[in-house]
């Protein structure tokens, strides 16, 4: 096995430019999220809403996420199957979604909502949340492959 302290590029996996078309499209749908609703595209804040629906609130936040998972349906019937690999387990996976949900309940929002449209609207609040949530992957990334492995 090779040294795990040291880093390499995975360069037959490296994706710079669908990674750069991935960010516009995101960027873009950002904005004209805000443009046209007035409202932040994060998906903690879409998913909250449904919990606790207002009149009139339900129809567009149920049409954003059966959008959310009709996209990759509709790319798997023009692209074919597509080959996911998760090197976790499921309790691992489900542990982790909740770590992530009660993680953007304390911190007022989601890797969407704050990195995406809080940096943008250069938000001190949402640059603090995204440090801290970026820091707390790296730690978590670090232990998991360097100090427990």
């Amino acid at each position: 096995p090779s040294d795990t302290r040291e880093m390499t590029i995975d360069w037959i996996n490296f994706t710079p430019w669908s990674s750069l078309a991935g960010g516009l499209l995101l960027g873009i749908a950002a904005s004209l999220f805000i443009l046209v609703n007035g409202r932040i595209l994060g998906i903690s804040g879409i998913v909250g809403g449904l919990l606790r629906p207002r009149g009139g609130d339900v129809g567009w936040r149920v049409s954003f996420l059966l959008g959310m998972f009709a996209a990759p349906l509709l790319y798997m019937a023009v692209a074919g199957p597509l080959e996911i690999e998760v090197e976790a387990g499921w309790g691992a996976v489900v542990l982790a979604g909740l770590l992530v949900g009660v993680g953007t309940r304390y911190g007022a929002g989601c890797t969407s909502g704050h990195g995406i449209c809080g940096l943008s609207r250069l938000s001190p609040r949402s640059l603090a949340a995204t440090l801290a949530f970026m820091g707390a992957g790296f730690a978590t990334v670090y232990l998991v492959r360097h100090v427990l492995a």
